[in-house]
């Protein structure tokens, strides 16, 4: 009987998933990809990619920031 109920089953999830491929649904999800696509194309937006690019830019220049004010510090301080 298990079997029976396992084949059941897979018949029917394979006719809902016939269904819903043909149904409106899946219109109204690639309407909806294509709105938030164009959505967010018209924003200014970056990616994780360039977004994680950026992120060690910023942490470079801040190390090499922090040296440089050390080093005036240490100059200063040689002067008085």
């Amino acid at each position: 009987m298990p079997a029976l109920d396992n084949k059941l089953l897979n018949d029917v999830s394979a006719k809902l998933s016939a269904l819903i491929a043909n149904s409106p649904l899946q219109d109204v999800e690639k309407n909806v990809k294509a709105v938030l696509g164009g959505a967010f194309s018209r924003l200014d937006l970056v990616t994780r990619e360039e977004f994680d690019v950026q992120k060690e830019v910023l942490a470079r220049t801040r190390a090499k920031l922090e040296a440089l004010e050390a080093r005036i510090a240490e100059l200063e301080a040689g002067r008085k």
